[in-house]
């Protein structure tokens, strides 16, 4: 039987860095994604809803060739890894966490290319039917992230600052500065915090970046 295809092992530069910086030139992607603001650690708050319309929908196009349904260009594929690109209130760059009550963010799975606005609003029809999810926070995200600096962080998420004071000195010593602004502070979760120890999580933190 046909393996489904994986992101995280197919696309090892994305997926797959080392726990020292590097950069990488992220191309295109295409995603479901839910915006919102405030502390993610709120028992039921708006994150926790954003996430539990995530997957509803992601799951929904993965299993969409077991029905009647059949999408173009569906091929087997395990669902990537949970994505949050991070600023503060007012778009503000970067993050406190000191102040997670302020965070604005936006939740999103990364999709297949064949995932376009009709399997979108198809997995939305679908979500609201079957699962009795109102979808109409979700939209259908194609973005190019660009030039970034990443770094695998392992361990609890508020420890990340050192993660990021190290790759801050990697872009001063390579020739790079920060672009934080239009483009956030990026974390992508290759962890389940609900059954991995704090201390061995492991979340790939990403920057953009300019060359000088």
């Amino acid at each position: 039987m046909e393996q489904p295809f994986d992101f995280i092992r197919e696309q090892k530069q994305l997926y797959q860095p080392k726990t020292t910086p590097g950069i990488v030139d992220v191309p295109e992607l295409t995603f479901f994604a839910v915006d919102g603001a405030g502390d993610p650690n709120e028992e039921d708050g708006a994150y926790v809803t954003a996430l539990r319309l995530l997957y509803a929908l992601s799951y929904t196009v993965k299993m969409s060739d077991k029905g009647k349904h059949r999408l173009p260009g569906f091929f087997a594929y395990r669902v990537p890894p949970l994505e949050g690109f991070w600023q503060m209130a007012n778009g503000q760059p970067g993050v406190d966490y000191e102040n997670k009550a302020a965070f604005e963010w936006t939740a999103v799975i990364r999709q297949p290319d064949f995932v376009d606005e009709a399997a979108f609003g198809w997995a939305c029809d679908e979500v609201r039917r079957k699962k009795e999810i109102d979808a109409a926070s979700a939209r259908l995200m194609r973005y190019r992230e660009g030039l970034c600096v990443q770094c695998m962080h392992i361990g609890p998420y508020d420890a990340e600052p050192a993660t990021v004071e190290r790759m801050e000195a990697y872009l001063a010593a390579n020739g790079y500065r920060s672009d934080l602004g239009e483009r956030r502070h990026h974390e992508i979760y290759l962890g389940d915090p609900r059954r991995t120890a704090p201390e061995k999580l492991k979340t790939i933190l990403r920057h953009p970046v300019v060359k000088l």
